[in-house]
């Protein structure tokens, strides 16, 4: 099952990132035919995430022109986060991305990287429980949903939604007819 499009996307992954957000999407996307560039933020290729899985990226934040990409996904996990949210070439990329209407997409614990750059500012969003506080402090309106799509951020709450928000971004690329398809290939039956 492969649909194709010319637009690009990057997800970035750091030490102490959650491998089942990031590497969910990579294989979603990846079915769909959607072109995902793996990116560690560190200068390293090799990753390992919060649970002790070491994986290769496709290259590092240092390298990434960012002018080829039309999302920017970020995965959550602890600490891999709060490494996220201390990439300043990343966080200065995310904000340009959002301020220009490009995506931006979050899972579990980085929404919280939106909202503390002031991009959650009266939009609906949802995140991880743990980082609902950091949400309100930023000015979103929290939804509790799997996924919430407001504008051109997509925002999800955890491992268990990873599937959830892979698709949303499969639908923003492909459509809903098409995420619908590949959801029903998975068999990805939500109750």
């Amino acid at each position: 099952m492969n649909y194709k499009t010319d637009k690009k996307a990057a997800i970035f992954m750091a030490d102490g990132c959650e491998e089942i957000e990031a590497l969910t999407v990579v294989d979603i996307l990846y079915r769909a035919g959607i072109p995902l560039t793996k990116v560690s933020i560190s200068d390293s290729l090799s990753v390992t995430s919060s649970h002790e899985v070491t994986f290769l990226t496709d290259t590092t934040v240092s390298l990434l022109d960012f002018d080829e990409y039309d999302m920017l996904i970020l995965p959550g996990g602890m600490p891999g986060t709060i490494h996220l949210d201390a990439c300043q070439r990343l966080t200065e990329q995310v904000t340009a991305f959002a301020k220009a209407g490009k995506q931006i997409a979050a899972i579990c614990a980085a929404p919280s990287v939106f909202a503390r750059l002031g991009l959650l500012q009266g939009k609906k969003a949802t995140c991880n429980p743990s980082k609902e506080g950091a949400l309100k402090e930023g000015g979103a309106i929290l939804t509790y949903e799997q996924v919430t799509v407001t504008d051109n951020i997509i925002t999800s709450q955890a491992m268990g939604t990873a599937i959830p928000f892979a698709l949303a971004i499969v639908a923003h690329y492909l459509g809903q007819e098409t995420a619908d398809a590949l959801r029903e290939n998975i068999i990805y039956k939500p109750q």
